[in-house]
């Protein structure tokens, strides 16, 4: 038999490559989930169309997952998320459009392009520079006029003005310090404030609360923080601490709408000081 072809040389560190055990098991899975395809009746006649809104409901839980340390569960969920890569991959493949291999390939490439520093020569002086040179090689390959041209729309509103802020900070555009963000912020709040003693439409005043909010989540990211994370557990809190009044004065058979604001404000504090004996 002819000599076997000497395999490519790898760009990354032999002591990252993966074992064959789980090579094996990601080839099973991918098996697997072209079985159903055929056999299972449900999952012949899904379509990319047809269970997309449940790869966002599947982001959303990893997400929770996340937000609540609960790592069994985000195995879990990021077992139902591939579940979801390769199932829109197994139906573009058979519909002639793209593999898997395909799809890990693109990817594969990407990384590496997009990390010079890394897989290349590039000299690097933090991750400012690192993030710069990301956006720049970005536009480049998708051919882009603008920075900003890659952020969805369909993003929540919050982090997509933390994407677009960072976006714009990529390519040079943003405040030189925090400062200058929170300047901005208590700018913003005065403006709205203002306008809202001059009788003006509803248009006009969301108009500048959307200001304000932008210049919020803007200072914000200078700190480091993310506003839509901030928002979703400020949003998690309430629920607790509303439903622990709804179940304060069920014991009492009562209901909110029985109840005064000061009796709520008494078992909302108590479950704030719950949360911090927590």
């Amino acid at each position: 038999m002819p000599d076997k072809p000497p395999m490519p040389e790898k760009i990354f560190d032999s002591e990252f490559t993966e074992t064959a055990p789980a090579v094996e098991a990601y080839a099973d899975f991918v098996a697997i989930v072209r079985q159903l395809r055929r056999d299972c009746p449900w999952d012949r006649e899904q379509t990319h169309e047809s269970v997309k809104h449940l790869l966002i409901e599947e982001a959303y839980e990893t997400l929770e997952a996340i937000d609540n340390e609960d790592w069994s569960e985000l195995r879990k969920e990021l077992g139902d998320l591939l579940l979801h890569v390769v199932f829109h991959s197994v139906m573009a493949e058979q519909d002639g459009r793209f593999t898997m291999k395909d799809v890990i390939d693109a990817e594969t490439t990407k990384l590496v392009v997009r990390h010079p520093h890394v897989f290349g020569d590039t000299q690097v002086d933090g991750v400012g520079e690192v993030l710069t040179n990301w956006e720049q090689i970005k536009m480049k390959e998708k051919g882009r006029t603008s920075a900003l041209d890659g952020v969805p729309g369909q993003l929540p509103a919050l982090l997509r003005a933390h994407r677009i802020q960072e976006k714009a900070a990529g390519v040079g555009f943003d405040f030189p310090e925090a400062a200058g963000a929170w300047e901005k912020v208590t700018e913003e709040i005065g403006e709205f404030g203002e306008l809202t003693d001059t009788g003006a439409s509803n248009e006009r005043l969301e108009d500048e609360l959307g200001d304000v909010l932008f210049a919020l989540v803007n200072y914000a990211r200078f700190k480091g923080l993310n506003a839509e994370n901030a928002l979703r557990r400020t949003n998690d809190k309430f629920r607790s601490r509303f439903q622990h009044i709804e179940a304060r004065l069920q014991e009492r058979g009562r209901t909110p709408k029985d109840a005064s604001l000061e009796e709520m404000d008494v078992f909302w504090d108590e479950a704030k000081a719950a949360e911090g004996a927590g």
